[in-house]
């Protein structure tokens, strides 16, 4: 469902015998690729460090509250930039008399604020992720690939917002605000599956 097209290399040669065998792993793990993206052999963690220096990840037990507070804080904050200038695209388009056009950028800015919220505000009561000893290797390559994803992703919601700011007065006007609620919808969804993961982790 995902459609984020994050930063990875260009595209490689298919090649149906690789598929295949990708696939075998992904049944034996048990794993599933939500984002549409498993890139083998990145630093994951280094990634996640590009956008927020100190990030110590998930490892160690006594900071595993503390990483993901950070994590979700400064996703929080980035993200209310971004709705910031989804609310100055509306205002804009008010005041320039295309009322039929701002409920369709409202939409975008509605699900983001609720993105913003959660992310700033999230409440796990109990779960075995931050009280885990240890915690399985499966489960932390997909938390940190959808913390990764949620930074890189800041930057297409704002090439979005530039679009539709650039496509003011021109036919390509819709399809651009079409665009931008659509990401602003992937992030929740990419949210919400790296909530789950949390949630399901046993101690």
């Amino acid at each position: 469902m995902v459609s984020l097209a994050f930063a990875g290399g260009g595209a490689q040669p298919y090649n149906r015998n690789m598929q295949l065998r990708a696939t075998g792993r992904d049944k034996e793990t048990g794993m599933s690729d939500p984002l549409g993206k498993i890139t083998e052999g990145k630093d994951l963690i280094g990634k996640i460090r590009n956008f927020l220096s100190g990030f110590t990840g998930y490892l160690d037990r006594e900071n595993r509250r503390e990483a993901d507070k950070l994590l979700r804080q400064t996703i929080a904050q980035r993200y209310e930039e971004q709705w910031d200038r989804i609310s100055q695209l509306q205002r804009q388009l008010i005041s320039e008399g295309k009322l039929e056009l701002v409920d369709d950028v409202e939409a975008a800015g509605i699900k983001l604020r609720a993105f913003v919220d959660r992310s700033r505000h999230a409440s796990y009561g109990y779960t075995g992720f931050f009280d885990a000893v240890r915690v399985n290797e499966a489960e932390l390559t997909r938390i940190y690939e959808f913390d990764s994803a949620l930074l890189e992703n800041v930057k297409k919601i704002s090439d979005a917002v530039d679009n539709v700011g650039a496509s003011m007065g021109t036919d390509g006007l819709p399809a651009a605000i079409r665009n931008l609620v659509a990401l602003s919808q992937d992030c929740v969804d990419a949210y919400n599956r790296r909530e789950e993961v949390i949630l399901a982790t046993q101690a």
